[in-house]
């Protein structure tokens, strides 16, 4: 299919539709741009972590590995597949406690992860070992 018939409508004179484009391609550039940073941050803790930082690429592995390093066992995995916010949650409080850092710091990564997580991988948290908050 050719792009032109592709983009055709958002070229259309109906009030707007160029500019839909032009939203379109900037929210993209955006979406582009943090999944690089967050790719980088999960890379730099992995590193920190004594893992392999392409790792962070992986998906599903990523899961795995993020696990390995928290200290949580392989059927958490299960957790993660069936109920992922709740593994989300555990895993973000493990890696805050693995880092050294508070319970705030956990309540950031998993709120505010594009915050947290450049701020763990790129500042000067050291890994202190696996860690389980619970």
């Amino acid at each position: 299919m050719s792009l032109v018939i592709l983009l055709a409508p958002y070229f259309q004179d109906n009030g707007g539709g160029g500019g839909s484009l032009i939203f379109s391609l900037g929210g993209a550039c955006c979406g582009l741009i943090f999944a690089i940073l967050m790719i980088a941050a999960w890379w730099k803790v992995f590193v920190k972590a004594g893992q392999p930082g392409w790792a962070a690429i992986v998906p599903f592995y990523n899961a795995y590995v993020l696990q390995e390093i928290v200290g949580r066992e392989v059927w958490w995995l299960a957790i993660y597949f069936f109920l992922g916010p709740i593994w989300w949650i555990v895993i973000c409080l493990d890696l805050a406690k693995s880092f050294g850092k508070e319970m705030l710091w956990a309540i950031g990564l998993i709120v505010f992860p594009y915050i947290f997580f450049p701020l763990l991988g790129f500042g000067d948290a050291q890994y202190k070992g696996a860690m389980k908050a619970f």
